[in-house]
Formats: structure tokens, sequence, C-alpha cells
């Protein structure tokens, strides 16, 4: 008989997390184009970008768990710092390489949009280094649409990069 699957925890991202995001995301610092960050972090300097995102508000960091190996994160963060971009926010998914095509994306992003459901966030955008149709495929299937493509717009592993942007719209029905 084969063995269970180990079940996936979704929660919020804490203080105890963060060396473990830190090592995800450094992951994808050294390997791919999908950041455009192109040093390794230390915990201590990721500090800041665990803190903004707090339990609540539009803001947030989820994080999935098996058992004692993080398998993804899925944040929404602020879009632009500029007042009138308030109701927007940028959402991004980052996987454990061992958690890559087992839906965790799919369960993080579905948490995600829960908890925005009941804040006031009018629109998602979604900045997609590509080549990458995992990535694409998942938004996709959460209802992004493409709305624009910025040509060679990062420079990482001696080559330029270009950006494809999607959006989904949040509109709550009380608005």
């Amino acid at each position: 008989m084969p063995p269970e699957p180990e079940e996936v925890q979704v929660r919020a991202g804490v203080e105890a997390d963060l060396e473990a995001l830190t090592d995800l995301y450094n992951h994808y610092v050294r390997e791919t184009a999908v950041t455009f960050d192109t040093a390794a972090f230390t915990p201590e300097q990721r500090r800041p970008w665990l803190h903004s995102h707090p339990v609540d508000g539009p803001h947030r960091l989820l994080v999935a768990w098996i058992g004692d190996r993080i398998a993804g994160y899925a944040t929404s963060s602020q879009f632009r710092p500029k007042a009138a971009y308030d109701t927007s926010v940028e959402v991004s998914v980052y996987l454990a390489p061992h958690a890559v095509g087992r839906g965790i994306g799919g369960l993080l992003y579905e948490s995600l949009f829960a908890a925005l459901a009941t804040e006031p966030v009018h629109r998602a955008f979604a900045g997609i280094t590509v080549p990458n149709m995992p990535s694409i495929r998942l938004h996709e299937r959460f209802g992004f649409r493409q709305v624009g493509e910025f040509s060679e717009a990062g420079r990482k592993f001696d080559r330029y990069w270009d950006v494809r942007w999607y959006e989904k719209d949040l509109h709550h029905p009380s608005e």
C-alpha cells in the first residue's frame, strides 16, 4: 500500500518561518530569472519584507508546509507606493522545488484570494518573467488576464528578460 500523502498546512507567515522563507526565495534568486533580485539575502535582510505582510489586511503572506518542510508561499504586496494605488496589490507564489506540480500553488492562491475577499482590494496584478508556462497557467486558472508585456525589462544571467503583466478583478459587490 502506498504511503498516505502528507497534509499541506497553509497559514499566515510568522517570524519563525523567516529562515525557511529566505532559503526558498534564495533558490529563485540564485537559479532562476523568476525574480530580478541578483544577490541572495540573509534572514535579517528579509525581515522587513516579512513584517510588511501582517496577519490581516490587504498585504498578506501565506505559507504552505508539508510536515516540517516549507512547500511554498504566496503574497499580496503593495503594488505601488502612491495612495491612489492602495486598492491594488501585486501577488506572487513561490514553491519549493520538492513541491512543484503538486497543486500547492493553487492551494496557496485559493487561500490568499479568500482572505482578500474581505479586504478593500479592487485589483490584483502579477508580473511573470517569460517564459514561465506553469506560472502563466496558474494565473489564468485564477482568472488573471494578460494586459501587457515589458520587453527586456530586466537583465540577469547575462541576458535580458521580458515581463508579462496580468490582472485579476477583485471587485466586490458592495463597491
